[in-house]
């Protein structure tokens, strides 16, 4: 099979490369405990934890945004018809 280069041939050696953000995140000691035990009960690394619970928090926040958007518009429309039913 042959090997697909990019048209810029200088960055062939690029072509299949994860680009990846290194980050050093300082913990106390409590929390080192607890992504200790969150690893071990898991079986994964502390940075597998971390990057769960940013993930988890991100989607979280994401769907309660969306939630609270879709209730925003839907009481713009339909506020005054849930305001009578609820007065009858």
């Amino acid at each position: 099979a042959a090997i697909h280069r990019p048209r810029d041939h200088r960055l062939w050696y690029q072509s299949d490369t994860v680009n990846v953000m290194a980050m050093t995140l300082r913990v106390d000691e409590e929390l080192d405990r607890a992504l200790t035990e969150l690893a071990e009960l898991e079986g994964t690394s502390k940075q597998e934890v971390i990057r769960r619970a940013v993930l988890e928090k991100h989607a979280s926040s994401s769907h309660r945004a969306r939630v609270q958007d879709a209730a925003e518009r839907m009481l713009d429309r339909w506020g005054d018809v849930l305001d009578r039913l609820g007065k009858a």
